[in-house]
């Protein structure tokens, strides 16, 4: 994590023009001349402490690029209509971006953070279990939409290892500092074996700069509360050691 100090003060004082007074008035001048000075040096010094206090979301919007305002970009031609950042892990974490919307019958969501590992000073819903395969300050974006017909799921990954494979899964609880709290995978259907039809896999490769991105479409939705999260394996397939974890609110179909 990177800490900024934000330092505030004021330089030397600038002789006043024209004729000095006494010294008492000069004194009095002098002083006021600081005080003066203080209060933008303090102004921008606690607007630089809010930000840092309440953080910053920076999310992908839907061409790829990004966004500085949540919900710039909707999709399948629902618009985001965003509100204050939800808290699904609990944690309040400071770097997450949620919208949210709904309309006949359709439903679209996107949820945004950036990974730390488990016990940081800021607390996060995007945690990293192996820093060498997801880098604390990576980030990652996962969007939902669906409807009567099906549920479609996206993900963008960026400042992951270049050139590498990795797997990811829906799963059935939110992240916890123990990689195992996300839980199992989400099956349609209960299931000895793990499969991509009854489950939503989303294996992807980054390229040069350590982007990736992945699609899954499936003809059902989630049941309510039952999909929680998104865990990064280190391997493709249906297995491998859990890299990193992301909570996200995953809804079932879209209601009128």
């Amino acid at each position: 994590m990177t800490a900024w100090m934000v330092r505030t003060g004021h330089g030397p004082a600038h002789p006043n023009s024209g004729r000095r007074g006494t010294a008492g008035r000069e004194d009095d001048a002098m002083s006021r001349g600081r005080e003066a000075s203080r209060v933008p040096s303090l102004l921008v010094g606690t607007a630089a402490l809010l930000t840092l206090a309440c953080g910053v979301g920076v999310a992908h919007g839907a061409d790829g690029g990004a966004s500085d305002v949540p919900g710039a970009h909707g999709a399948h031609g629902v618009p985001a209509a965003g509100g204050p950042a939800q808290e699904p892990g609990g944690g309040g974490d400071p770097s997450r971006t949620d919208d949210v919307a709904a309309a006949g019958g359709s439903s679209w969501m996107r949820a945004a953070g950036v990974f730390s590992p488990p016990g940081s000073f800021v607390p996060s819903d995007a945690l990293t279990y192996d820093t060498r395969l997801v880098p604390a300050g990576a980030r990652i974006e996962v969007t939902q939409f669906a409807d009567p017909s099906g549920t479609r799921v996206g993900a963008r990954l960026r400042g992951l290892m270049p050139g590498r494979a990795y797997g990811m899964h829906v799963h059935t609880s939110p992240c916890g500092a123990d990689p195992a709290a996300a839980g199992p995978h989400y099956q349609h259907r209960p299931a000895a074996t793990a499969d991509p039809v009854n489950e939503v896999w989303l294996d992807f490769r980054t390229d040069e700069e350590g982007d990736g991105r992945a699609e899954a479409l499936h003809g059902w939705g989630f049941r309510e509360g039952g999909a929680r999260s998104v865990i990064i394996h280190d391997r493709q397939g249906g297995a491998g050691e859990r890299a990193a974890c992301f909570t996200v609110p995953f809804g079932p179909h879209g209601q009128d």
